[in-house]
Parts: C-alpha cells; sequence; structure tokens
C-alpha cells in the first residue's frame, strides 16, 4: 500500500487553486465588491506561482479576465477550468494534496457535503475528481470499513473539509472536537460513538494524510459557520510552532473558547520527543458585525504561498500588531494585508477560499 503524507503548506507550491465568485446569495446585497477582492488576491498570487481558477462557463472567465487584467494580475500564470461549483470556498471542497515517498503527487477525495448545513453541495464535492483526472494522478477516496460504520454492509466515505484541519508537513495535525466530533453539522453520523469516531478519524488522518499524532482543540470562534474550523482559531507556523487566536476581553463570546484553547496548545507535548510546541498568541479584531450577524473575522485565516502571506484584515487597530506577529513567523516572506471586511460576510476569508498544490 502507497503511504502518502500532507506537506505543510508553506513547502514549495506548484500553484494555488481558488473557484472565481459566481453566487450572489453567498454575501447577499454586498456581491459586487466580491470579485475585485478575488482580483486582488490573484494579482498578488500570480506573482510568485500559478494560479487555477475554477469558473461556472465561458462567459464568466471572459468576466473574470477583464477584472484579473484591469487589477493588473500576472495572466501568463492564470489557469481557467470550466468546472461549475456550487461555492468558491475551495478549502473545503477542492483536493487535498498529498505526496508519496518519491515526492509524486496524489489527489485526496475525501466527500464534501457542505459542511453538513447546505442542500446544494454536489457540484462542489466533483472539484478533486476534476483535479485528479485534469492530472492524471491517483485519486483517492478515504473510507471506513463496513464492519464499523453500521451501514449494513457499505462502508462509509469519510467527510473532511481542508478548513478543519492543519498539518505541519511532519505528522502532526491540529483540528477541534467542536468541528469532527459534534452532533451538531455532524459530518460522519454513523461512525459510533464519539470517542469511536475520533479513534476513526485519527487512523484515517495516519492512513491517508501521513499524520502520527492529532491535536485536539475544543471550540471554533464566534461567527463560524463551518462550527469549528481549526484555520480561523490556530495554525502552523513551522514544525514546531503554532500560531493561536486569543481574545483578552473577557466579555467578548470568543474569549473562554480560546483562552481553553491556548490552555490545551500548552500541554501538547511533541509525539517522539516529548518536548512542547512553542505557541505565539495572535490577536483577534473587534467584532466585525454586519446586519446583526457577527461574522468569523480571525487573521488566523492567513494563506500562506511562496515568498508571500496574505493576511485578511478589517480596518482595526489589531490589524499591524496581527500582521508583524505573523512576519515574525515568516522573516523570509513578504506580508501582505488584503481587506476582508467585505469578504467575510461570505462567512469565510483568504485560507477558506483558497488550496495549495505543492510542488
Amino acid at each position: 500500500m502507497t503511504t502518502y503524507r500532507m506537506p505543510a503548506e508553506w513547502a514549495l507550491h506548484a500553484a494555488t487553486w481558488i473557484a472565481w465568485p459566481h453566487n450572489p446569495e453567498d454575501w447577499p446585497g454586498k456581491f459586487q465588491p466580491i470579485p475585485w477582492v478575488y482580483a486582488e488576491i490573484v494579482r498578488h498570487l500570480s506573482r510568485v506561482e500559478a494560479v487555477h481558477v475554477l469558473v461556472n462557463d465561458e462567459a464568466a472567465e471572459r468576466r473574470a479576465t477583464g477584472i484579473l487584467k484591469r487589477s493588473g494580475a500576472n495572466l501568463a500564470l492564470v489557469h481557467f477550468h470550466q468546472w461549475p461549483t456550487d461555492r468558491v470556498w475551495l478549502r473545503d471542497s477542492g483536493p487535498i494534496f498529498v505526496k508519496d515517498s518519491a515526492g509524486k503527487i496524489a489527489v485526496m477525495n475525501w466527500k464534501f457535503n457542505a459542511w453538513a448545513k447546505y442542500d446544494n453541495w454536489r457540484r462542489d464535492d466533483q472539484i478533486p475528481h476534476h483535479v485528479a483526472r485534469l492530472y492524471s494522478v491517483p485519486e483517492i477516496k478515504p473510507e471506513v470499513p463496513a464492519a464499523t460504520a453500521g451501514s449494513k454492509g457499505k462502508p462509509h466515505r469519510l467527510v473532511l473539509e481542508g478548513g478543519s484541519i492543519d498539518a505541519n508537513g511532519a505528522g502532526v495535525l491540529l483540528t477541534t472536537e467542536e468541528c469532527l466530533l459534534s452532533e451538531v453539522q455532524q459530518r460522519n453520523p454513523g461512525l459510533g460513538n464519539t470517542e469511536e469516531t475520533r479513534a476513526q478519524l485519527e487512523e484515517a488522518f495516519h492512513n491517508h494524510l501521513g499524520i502520527d499524532q492529532t491535536l485536539w482543540l475544543n471550540r471554533g470562534c464566534a461567527g463560524d459557520d463551518t462550527h469549528g474550523h481549526v484555520d480561523d482559531i490556530a495554525r502552523f507556523v513551522a514544525e514546531d510552532t503554532i500560531l493561536a487566536a486569543i481574545e483578552p476581553n473577557t466579555d467578548d463570546e470568543n474569549h473562554l473558547p480560546l483562552a481553553e484553547n491556548i490552555d490545551r496548545l500548552h500541554s501538547f507535548r511533541r509525539a517522539f520527543t516529548g518536548k512542547p510546541f512553542k505557541v505565539i498568541e495572535l490577536p483577534m479584531p473587534a467584532p466585525v458585525i454586519f446586519e446583526g450577524q457577527r461574522l468569523p473575522a480571525s487573521y488566523a485565516n492567513f494563506y500562506i504561498a511562496n515568498g508571500l502571506v496574505l493576511v485578511p484584515t478589517f480596518n482595526d487597530a489589531n490589524d499591524r500588531r496581527a500582521l508583524n506577529i505573523i512576519a515574525e513567523c515568516f522573516p523570509t516572506r513578504e506580508i501582505i494585508g488584503i481587506h476582508a471586511v467585505d469578504l467575510v460576510w461570505g462567512l469565510g476569508t483568504l485560507h477558506c477560499l483558497s488550496q495549495q498544490e505543492p510542488a
């Protein structure tokens, strides 16, 4: 059996994959600026790596090309694919690229079901298959054997979103109990009780992503539509270093969950050395509220590309602090703030919309 591992996001990329925004219902009443935010993202990415852009049809490709051209993107490194999508959050619906021991790429095609929340997900669920076919690389669909899935003899195909995990490229993975073990927006009903589900997921991470140690945090941040994605609260920035969001304001609903996560992070030890992880605290912006709804605004939703890091900013006093902290974690990369006050109304920002393809 071929063994695969998931490289760290800071490892060299061949490309970034995104999907061009097309569904006004994802940003109700605020869709107009969103393609221009995407154009700014592509402008920066196309300076340092190829960018694969999914569009629904030829007309959408023409519109996107016009916007990117006006924005100064390097169109020579932008590659369009007319594969219709339901939504644009490719971190979750896109392929998770892995490598074998020889360095060859494969596509992990976990099932996507729109965070166990929305009905329209079937086009998004096809994206990893399209990519595997485009590249003619192995496509693996992780399953749990029927005997342990309670599914009348039929294997259970595992649901997993890229935003629910973060890997250090050296066998350690971060995730949250709220997302993967809760009965709310339950991704994999039928796997058994909480501890059985935990064990089966850890085994799947080991078998398909090369993970030896899974670090379970408790809850995600306020306003998170996904019910606990880890990429809004804690991220690896080196094999032994984790950047974690904090909220010192005791009146803020993020205060207690984030404080508990910090406590857990400090208690974890590396599996083979017994050494603690280095934990660096990252501030949260002041609450971003639109139409009375708290949005999942977080600096932790940054995206690491070749030679640069894109960081969401929120016209907030903590923007500069967050950019400086992230700059200290990546001294050889350019740190670029991307205005995300409009973008986060779609309930995600930079990491949510992107998926890296390792070189």
